[in-house]
């Protein structure tokens, strides 16, 4: 480091960043009981964060009963008066964006120039549901037989929602506004290995809901479990791994509860012959997601470059890979790369690495943990791209959520369809193509919940995002994810004498 390190350096200031509750919260109070103690580390450096309770079984029916107690008055509550809860919520995200995005950067990896995205964004959702709240209505149905026919939306009761580590404070606070906006009362379960900047979200949200209305317990996959099997969940919402999802799936079926689940991807780009080459490459580039590690259910780890294209693209996007990301300590500002969550995560990409070297593919670039001896002590694996990439490999088939890039070489358009369609996975695909016929042909042709033409990973606020096939059910992001907390009343009211 050099003079500029008090400027670009903000991890002396992760200490004041953190919260000053270690617990769980609910029913407006702060709650230190649970079993095992949870630790979280920081992924650049391995330096332990906090420890934690973990909440088990007698914890969850708790929080739950809290929810539970609350619901009716918050149900009953007029809609324009959660609207305004929802906005301040939003005013105090972001007065307090910068620490929220330094406390992730220190808790999940991802450098914290892009966590001050995430606190910008969990904002904007909160005042985009705010903004719904009167579109939460029905419709009258001409019946013609002398009645009165009209439908009601009301809330379910208690939402769990559960989020993974890759965007902890974007999820913690983006995904309360859906169900509150209902109507609804809510627990979260933060990510085991993310936690702190949820429970930095309840502490600033602490006095704006009355109390059951917002609550959290923090824990493992057990806890996560004891949520969506708990009889008086009425929805569970999950972003998250397939694996997940379906575990989530059996818990709820006992009840029926309604599950809304945002999962994995195995997500393509494809590249054709008369795309804008310069834009086709900066696009592979961004939507790999290498700034998050490749940690992201969006990354288009799949890249088919057509036969004609495909040398000149795989050097410019090697050479401008290595301009745009060098791994680095997530709270440095000067960071446009940080680091796997855990061991566990950085040793499963390593073995898909070592997997597609054995299976035949061919290294194009990284592959390795960085020589910097600053990053010795993280999670830390160079920005990695396999050219020589058959469909049948396993780093073709599998999401790894780590930062390996798979380039397809195809000539075939028959086969390249075959080829991005043959995962049971669906969530993004991206296209690149200056031929409006090819890319509207290439959009229905391709199994994907949400289909990019010449862009990649961006999101717009009311447009529905979710999966295709075991990519998830539902729909985010939009005027679908409120109604997935609302449930249809038909009210039928004779006018016969």
């Amino acid at each position: 480091m050099n003079a500029s390190h008090e400027e670009h350096d903000l991890s002396s200031r992760v200490a004041h960043a953190l919260p000053r509750r270690r617990g769980h919260y609910w029913g407006g109070q702060w709650h230190e009981a649970g079993g095992a103690r949870l630790q979280t580390h920081n992924p650049s450096t391995g330096e332990l964060l906090a420890e934690l309770p973990t909440a088990g079984a007698a914890e969850v029916d708790a929080a739950v009963a809290a929810a539970a107690q609350a619901f009716p008055g918050w149900a009953r509550t007029p809609p324009l008066q959660r609207a305004r809860a929802l906005r301040e919520a939003a005013t105090r995200i972001r007065a307090h964006a910068q620490e929220l995005a330094l406390l992730d950067a220190a808790d999940c990896g991802n450098p914290v120039k892009a966590m001050l995205f995430d606190a910008e964004i969990a904002a904007t959702q909160l005042e985009y549901f705010a903004g719904l709240v009167l579109e939460i209505k029905g419709e009258t149905i001409p019946t013609g037989n002398g009645s009165l026919n009209y439908t009601l939306r009301q809330p379910l009761g208690v939402v769990g929602r559960i989020f993974p580590f890759n965007h902890p404070f974007m999820f913690a606070a983006g995904k309360i506004a859906a169900p509150l906006a209902a109507g609804n009362t809510v627990l979260v379960k933060p990510p085991e290995q993310a936690p702190l900047s949820t429970l930095r979200l309840m502490e600033l949200l602490a006095d704006l809901f009355p109390p059951g209305v917002l609550n959290c317990v923090v824990g493992d996959r057990g806890t996560g479990a004891a949520i969506a099997a708990h009889p008086q969940v009425a929805a569970v919402g999950l972003i998250g791994s397939v694996g997940a999802g379906k575990a989530v799936l059996r818990a709820a079926a006992d009840t029926l509860k309604r599950p809304l689940l945002e999962l994995g991807g195995k997500n393509a780009m494809v590249v054709f012959p008369d795309a804008d080459f310069e834009r086709a490459v900066d696009g592979a580039v961004r939507g790999m997601n290498f700034t998050w590690c490749g940690q992201s259910c969006g990354s288009t780890s799949r890249l088919f470059l057509h036969a004609s294209v495909h040398d000149r693209f795989v050097q410019a996007l090697v050479d401008r890979i290595g301009q745009a990301h060098v791994p680095g300590i997530a709270t440095d500002l000067r960071t446009t790369m940080g680091a796997l969550i855990d061991r566990t995560q950085y040793q499963r990409t390593l073995g898909y690495i070592e997997s597609a070297r054995t299976e035949g593919a061919a290294l194009a670039c990284g592959g390795r943990h960085p020589a910097d001896p600053a990053l010795r002590n993280g999670w830390f694996i160079e920005p990695t791209v396999f050219t020589d990439v058959r469909p049948d490999m396993r780093v073709a088939r599998e999401e790894i959520f780590g930062p390996v890039l798979s380039v397809l070489r195809w000539d075939d358009a028959e086969s390249m369809f075959e080829a991005v369609n043959g995962t049971e996975l669906g969530l993004t695909a991206s296209l690149w193509t200056t031929d409006l016929l090819t890319a509207h042909r290439a959009a229905a042709r391709v199994q994907a919940g949400y289909v990019w033409i010449n862009d990649c990973s961006s999101h717009f606020i009311g447009a529905p995002f979710g999966g295709w096939k075991q990519s998830g059910l539902g729909r985010e992001e939009s005027k679908d994810e409120l109604f997935e907390f609302t449930q249809l009343k038909n009210v039928n009211v004779s006018m016969l004498g």
